[in-house]
């Protein structure tokens, strides 16, 4: 069973991400006792399926080991990953969450040195890789997944396959009867930062992505260009392996559209910009757009990507998608600058879908104010629930933890009301 201390003046964080993280650890080095529920295997959420951050195409790897290790070494910080939290009771300052865990199937005495992994023989599609490649059925989920502990597949408990995991393992962590386990929490302030997720490419039909192999979101593509992702950093076609030569980019994708995202996601820009800098010099380049959004710092990066000779941006809302030889897509539209019709092929298309929030309304655990675009507003009848980083609105890294911090601070002053009261 799994114990957890936690008082009305526990801050619970609902979420590990970066923004979750950045919360529970500033919480936590103000000495406040700080539990933190994270649904995957490990903590440090989409920030670490990316490649680089811009403008400075950086590697996320730096920041996500520092706040591995500030989470290692404070006492007050509690981490319950493959966990979720199903129903939040009570009110700001005395709350009770109900806490459902997964089974991870290892124990503590992992080791991380694969053993169970290279035993299994089973394969499935790999989450991280957003399915572009396999994972086995014992696997660690990336290299520096925190906590570093295999986990076995629920898919292959009672085959052969889990058995010879068990055999595999010479420190006998992996445990084949763990069971799912239900938990109740105390908690004096809840932060919910559960993050986002892609808008559905499968719902932006002229687009094809449901119908052509060769037509992937900016997510996607990202993974693609990671030395650590399926392709070993290559960038080639779904469709044959092939290098590509000529990629194209589809901006607002699904966003800024009443049939689909109505809002602007703020990142989808830059996000475009930075992965047109990650093909070689001779790859072409083209970006599809409505307008740029760049402002501020980013400008200059903008700029430096658009004198690239490889790269062209062309004012444009991409009408279709047909498919064209060799399985290449086809973009149907007019050029909006000049008025000229277009149907241009390209090798790879890479959709720039927007971000929304990973939980709606309907699914929320306990009553609380949204906007219409589903992100959580800063309202006084949220009580002691406060919105962090993508939870409140489309953010980039930088403004997502910035706004967790906020959201830390927040909490800080409601548990410390309770103490106040209580003394």
């Amino acid at each position: 069973m799994t114990e957890v201390i936690a008082t009305n003046e526990t801050i619970l964080v609902v979420g590990g991400g970066i923004s979750g993280m950045t919360a529970a650890i500033e919480a936590a080095e103000t000495g406040k006792q700080v539990v933190l529920v994270e649904k995957r295997p490990y903590v440090g959420g989409r920030v670490t399926q990316l490649y680089k951050y811009f403008p400075k195409l950086c590697f996320p790897t730096c920041g996500l080991e520092i706040n591995q290790r500030r989470a290692k070494m404070n006492p007050n910080l509690n981490i319950i990953t493959m966990a979720e939290v199903t129903d939040i009771k009570g009110e700001a300052g005395d709350y009770t969450a109900t806490v459902k865990i997964s089974p991870r199937y290892i124990n503590e005495k992992c080791t991380g040195c694969g053993d169970c992994g290279r035993a299994v023989e089973a394969e499935f599609d790999d989450e991280y890789n957003y399915g572009l490649g396999k994972r086995k059925g014992a696997y660690l989920p990336h290299t520096m997944a925190h906590p570093q502990r295999y986990v076995i597949d629920p898919a292959i408990i009672g085959t052969d396959d889990a058995q010879k995991a068990a055999d595999a393992c010479k420190v006998g962590a992996v445990d084949l009867e763990m069971q799912e386990e239900t938990i109740e929490l105390k908690a004096g302030a809840v932060i919910w930062a559960t993050g986002w997720q892609p808008y559905d490419a499968n719902k932006i039909q002229p687009y094809g992505y449901d119908r052509f192999a060769n037509v992937i979101t900016n997510v996607e593509f990202e993974r693609l260009a990671d030395p650590n992702g399926p392709t070993g950093g290559k960038i080639v076609r779904p469709s044959d392996g092939k290098e590509v030569k000529n990629v194209a980019f589809i901006q607002c994708a699904g966003s800024r559209d009443k049939n689909h995202l109505l809002h602007c996601s703020r990142i989808c820009c830059m996000a475009s910009l930075k992965q047109a800098t990650y093909p070689a010099d001779d790859v072409d380049i083209s970006i599809y757009y409505i307008d740029i959004r760049a402002i501020d710092r980013f400008e200059d990066f903008y700029e430096t990507v658009k004198a690239k000779d490889n790269v062209k941006f062309i004012k444009s809302k991409v009408a279709s998608i047909v498919k064209g030889e060799n399985d290449s897509p086809v973009l149907h539209g007019v050029d909006t600058e000049g008025y000229n019709r277009y149907a241009n092929e390209h090798d790879l298309v890479v959709l720039a879908v927007g971000m929304e929030p990973s939980v709606d309304k309907a699914s929320f655990p306990v009553e609380i104010v949204m906007n219409e675009e589903g992100f959580i507003e800063p309202d006084p009848n949220n009580g002691g629930i406060f919105a962090a980083g993508c939870s409140s609105d489309a953010l980039d890294v930088n403004r997502a933890v910035q706004h967790a911090t906020g959201a830390a601070l927040r909490a800080v002053q409601v548990v410390n009301r309770v103490a106040g009261t209580e003394g």
